[in-house]
């Protein structure tokens, strides 16, 4: 498994599986895992990570974007 960067939305895909960074754990930079549900940042790029939302319903700024190796 690889990294892509959570700072381009190209790099970002509904149900891929990604570590976001919500609002309140800025500060401690606390992960949560999970899987995209919608893309919410419309730009492509944003310096903090693109906005989405998980399955869950967390939101949150991508900050890693797992990719499988095949």
């Amino acid at each position: 498994m690889s990294a892509a960067d959570g700072t381009k939305r190209s790099n970002i895909k509904v149900g891929d599986t990604v570590d976001i960074v919500q609002k309140h754990h800025q500060r401690t930079g606390e992960l949560t895992r999970g899987e995209v549900k919608r893309l919410l940042t419309k730009s492509s790029t944003h310096p903090h990570g693109i906005k989405v939302q998980l399955e869950t319903g967390e939101v949150g700024r991508v900050k890693v974007v797992l990719v499988d190796e095949e």
